[in-house]
């Protein structure tokens, strides 16, 4: 028996048919895109693989894709939702508060929630993490509701283990950084000509840092195989997955290189349109859960 329900936001970039899968419940995000003079809202709400496609055309078409928060009013929307139809505790997922203050808008919404409805208990945590590394965490939690664990057991693991979340992340064009204040203009145009491919990782504060730039993509590839090596995975993990934002040769390059290497067989997902606007089109990235501490 479930002794807890589970939501979180659309930057755990799950596919649609898994939120119906998984049985849990999702606050989507919007983004904009500037094209021709043209700006126009959407959805993070992609029903299929081409959408995916489509969206990261646009971007190398010219389009700016630029995104907002969950904001407080789609916090309350998500958790009344929650509360009407009888879920009575639940613990909410949302992406690193080294990256936005989407925990703030969480837990000032759980509050005005409950002054509706008494008797809930929601908890919200912040995964230091988003994308691929923040659906990591949400299995997990899956997991653990599924096993019969409570809710408290449940945010204890997601707290002591969340900094362990390993993230390789290759890039492809520094320009989507520079446009995120990641880089300078020079930076970014001299890396640009020189091929210069950036290597970007989490932080324990859950922050997105360059820590160093390789030249050409399958350096870069070897070399965050070669890091990976220097931990152990949790066994708790879900597994290696691999996230591109429409690279699935570099996706597949990368998971041949790492089943070479590690003897792990890695899962391909594509990333969704709300981090692939600040890396750019062509970037790969793959992460895990380890036994060690970031090291950053």
């Amino acid at each position: 028996m479930k002794k807890f329900e589970i939501s979180t936001d659309s930057t755990c970039d799950f596919y649609a048919e898994e939120y119906k899968k998984y049985d849990i419940h999702v606050g989507k995000l919007t983004y904009t895109i500037e094209e021709n003079n043209d700006l126009n809202e959407y959805l993070d709400d992609f029903k299929c693989y081409d959408e995916y496609v489509e969206y990261y055309n646009r971007l190398r078409k010219g389009g700016v894709a630029k995104t907002a928060i969950l904001n407080l009013q789609a916090h309350i929307d998500l958790f009344t939702e929650m509360a009407e139809k009888g879920i009575k505790t639940a613990l909410h997922i949302t992406q690193s508060v080294g990256l936005s203050p989407t925990i703030d808008n969480a837990n000032k919404a759980i509050q005005i929630v409950k002054e509706k409805y008494p008797d809930i208990n929601y908890v919200a945590v912040e995964s230091r993490t988003t994308t691929i590394g923040e659906g990591l965490i949400v299995k997990m939690a899956i997991k653990m509701r599924d096993s019969g664990k409570t809710l408290a057991e449940a945010v204890k693991f997601i707290e002591e283990n969340k900094c362990k979340m390993q993230h390789f992340i290759v890039v492809d064009d520094l320009m989507y950084l520079k446009r995120g204040g990641r880089v300078s203009g020079v930076k970014a145009a001299m890396g640009t000509l020189l091929k210069l491919k950036p290597i970007i990782q989490f932080t324990n504060e859950g922050k997105l840092e360059i820590v160093r730039k390789e030249m050409g993509v399958k350096k870069a590839y070897r070399s965050i195989v070669e890091e990976a090596k220097k931990f152990t995975e949790h066994k708790d993990s879900p597994g290696f997955v691999i996230v591109h934002t429409d690279n699935l040769e570099g996706a597949k390059e990368l998971q041949a290189l790492i089943l070479e290497q590690l003897g792990k067989e890695a899962e391909i997902r594509i990333m969704g349109p709300i981090v692939g606007a600040h890396v750019g089109p062509n970037a790969v990235a793959f992460g895990f859960l380890s036994n060690e501490l970031r090291p950053y």
